[in-house]
């Protein structure tokens, strides 16, 4: 793990190209709270809507969470689907060329969610083939980047959704444009038809669509071996790396097989763990990982994935702590934490939040930190920098330091997460994270507490807690001061 380990912040160096199929993942939050009486149906009342690049749009997404440098080329309608693509993904660190499908339209994907669970999906979109301009349009740019002068590219990811970019003919030349580079290609592929990829380095079919490409079974491990050595007997291909939910994932090399297990984590959603997989290898392969361990820490990426909501991703911070064995109580930054509490609530988790200094851990810490965790799901824990202790209680302070304040609170069962603030108050942590719960010791009232009137601006609460008398950091100074 040691070792696996050291290879994580590395993904940040790594440059990948990615090409293929994009689409708008556009999310429907609400509540049910009767059945239509037009038909026997649920009623959605929307209280909110979220929207995100998906498809190849979202392996985009997941090699910036991991800090790497991706490259993407896809092709868009002239649409307003297609305007919003291209609005977010100039939000990303990605240097993106979008080639304009004038007749074409952007796939949109709308999932309306209530509870935690997915009530329906809406697909809008019309699968066609490029046309042969805009095939040459794509090979146009890929070359460019390949052989650009900005920084060498690590490794190709082909993103093959079904939706009509990767054409069989378009598929091949880029193959030959990344061999003639000696840039390694990675495919996530679609159909039955894999001899498409011909000439790739590994592809990641999962097992169903292993069997669907092969017409064998792929039920057991035998089974998989089996079917993946007739897919590279058959198709040219050097690779394969099956993925398999619960039982892990299977990378066949000629007369070589490794089983890799699943991490053990609670599944919730397994949208986009394909996207995160070939996302995470390609960028270790890209910084000179060998397969197997690119696949480790695909693995151990797949696992953080799959306990969230959606179509998500996994940043560096959160798979650093998935090799390291950790999966609770993680010391994370400002946007770690406003991610993980969105991933609680698209799963119905009542996110709670309280802050302070916490210099001299004491029995009304512990207290205080009990009566917020009783009040949620998962409670967040926010605690003054340093410097912004000295400035609240004086030069003295703080005794103990961030990094050691933070470290024992890690530690305590009932916290979630640990992140820090620098302002004076945690007022704009609170707007980042929008809990559904703050919680506040009973020396304030209510129109006294930070963040309150933001938080009951929708529909959130703010908890007093009580206090227990005779505990006070300052107190404990003072007696070991006089002794």
């Amino acid at each position: 793990m040691t070792r696996l380990s050291s290879w994580v912040s590395g993904l940040a160096e790594s440059r990948v190209l990615v090409v293929g199929d994009v689409m708008l993942d556009r999310f429907v939050y609400g509540d049910v709270e009767r059945l239509s009486p037009e038909a026997p149906v649920p009623v959605l009342q929307v209280a909110r809507e979220r929207s995100m690049l998906g498809g190849a749009g979202n392996v985009v997404r997941s090699l910036v969470a991991l800090q790497a440098t991706p490259c993407f080329v896809t092709v868009v309608g002239n649409d307003s689907i297609g305007r919003e693509v291209k609005l977010l993904c100039g939000q990303l660190t990605a240097r993106a060329t979008f080639i304009d499908a004038a007749d074409g339209q952007t796939a949109l994907k709308t999932r309306y969610i209530a509870g935690g669970q997915q009530l329906l999906r809406a697909d809008d979109e019309a699968i066609q083939p490029l046309s042969p301009v805009a095939e040459e349009q794509v090979i146009a740019a890929v070359r460019n980047m390949l052989l650009g002068q900005e920084g060498a590219i690590g490794s190709l990811i082909l993103s093959d959704y079904g939706k009509g970019v990767l054409t069989s003919g378009l598929t091949r030349k880029l193959i030959g444009l990344a061999q003639d580079s000696g840039v390694p290609v990675l495919v996530d592929p679609k159909g039955r038809d894999f001899s498409l990829y011909a000439g790739a380095d590994v592809i990641t079919p999962n097992q169903k669509e292993l069997a669907e490409a092969t017409g064998m079974l792929s039920d057991g491990d035998d089974d998989i071996v089996t079917a993946a050595r007739h897919v590279i007997k058959t198709c040219g291909i050097k690779r394969i790396l099956v993925t398999r939910g619960a039982k892990g994932m299977t990378l066949v090399s000629g007369d070589t097989t490794q089983h890799f297990a699943a991490q053990a984590r609670e599944v919730f959603d397994v949208s986009g763990a394909g996207d995160t997989v070939v996302a995470v290898s390609a960028a270790a392969v890209a910084v000179g990982a060998d397969l197997p361990i690119a696949i480790q820490l695909a693995n151990a990426a797949a696992g953080v994935v799959v306990s969230k909501s959606g179509t998500a991703v996994v940043r560096s911070a959160e798979l650093a702590a998935a090799v390291d064995g950790a999966t609770r109580g993680a010391i994370v930054n400002r946007e770690e934490a406003a991610g993980h509490a969105a991933a609680w609530r698209d799963r119905g988790l009542r996110v709670g939040f309280t802050n302070g200094c916490f210099d001299l851990l004491h029995p009304g810490h512990i207290a205080l930190l009990r009566q917020a965790r009783d009040e949620c799901d998962r409670l967040i824990v926010a605690i003054n920098t340093d410097a912004s202790v000295v400035r609240l209680k004086g030069p003295s302070r703080p005794v103990q330091d961030e990094a050691s304040r933070a470290s024992v609170l890690s530690a305590l069962a009932m916290v979630d997460l640990v992140v820090s603030f620098a302002e004076d108050t945690p007022k704009e942590l609170i707007e980042a994270i929008q809990p559904d719960v703050l919680v506040k010791g009973a020396d304030y009232t209510i129109d006294q507490v930070v963040g309150a009137a933001f938080i009951q601006s929708y529909g959130g609460r703010v908890v007093i807690a009580d206090l227990m008398d005779g505990y006070s950091t300052t107190g404990t100074l003072f007696r070991l001061q006089k002794s």
